[in-house]
């Protein structure tokens, strides 16, 4: 079955009401090591969809990597934001997804003046988020601008995996990005973790007492 194809519908109430939708995803949440990070994204009225834009995880990261620049460019604004281990382990990963989340949001709002607002994300309504919104269950494949912050944040923390894969080569981060898979459980066992691990996750925790 492909993948759902994620539309402009919301944008284009949003846009009949003079309103411009800021969509907002985040990527990293299940991973044993490395931030979450977050992007929010807002396009011009009347956007012409860009062919190809998905939930990020049905894409190939040669995709996103073409996707993510056309998709900067002709965005009104975007921005990102990220919540570091530090604070995964300290508030817990719900919060800090809406921290990382309302940090995009925050940086993104300069950018759009007095323009009026309406503020999407995926998944389920987050409190901390701090501004009213709208939140939509499977929002990358179902709205186009939650689908492109998608995207743009996915990019944005597999180039972070990358470049702090080649400071901590056993753990295997250029290609799981930080995920449970078995070549980075079996560093873990073997090397222990780093400070780039999230502590709080209950694979790491064990796993290093077991040392």
């Amino acid at each position: 079955m492909a993948p759902r194809r994620p539309d402009l519908s919301r944008e284009a109430t949003a846009w009949a009401e003079r309103r411009l939708l800021i969509g907002v995803d985040e990527v990293g949440r299940g991973p044993l090591a490395g931030p979450v990070v977050a992007a929010a994204i807002v396009f011009p009225d009347r956007h012409k969809r860009i062919a190809g834009v998905r939930d990020s995880k049905t894409l190939t990261a040669a995709r996103r990597e073409e996707l993510a620049p056309a998709l900067r460019t002709q965005a009104v604004a975007w921005a990102a934001g990220a919540a570091s281990v530090t604070e995964i382990d300290r508030l817990n990963i719900r919060v800090a997804t809406a921290l990382a989340m309302r940090r995009a949001v925050n940086r993104l709002l300069p950018a759009l003046g007095t323009t009026t607002i309406l503020i999407i994300i995926d998944g389920l309504p987050m409190p901390e988020l701090g501004h009213q919104h709208q939140a939509l269950v499977e929002g990358d494949a179902l709205c186009y601008s939650i689908a492109a912050a998608g995207i743009v944040a996915k990019t944005i923390r597999d180039g972070l995996m990358c470049r702090l894969a080649r400071r901590y080569p056993g753990y295997s981060w250029h290609t799981n990005m930080g995920y449970g898979t078995a070549d980075h459980m079996t560093a873990i066992t073997e090397q222990g973790p780093t400070c780039h691990h999230r502590r709080s996750f209950a694979p790491v925790s064990q796993l290093s007492l077991l040392r």
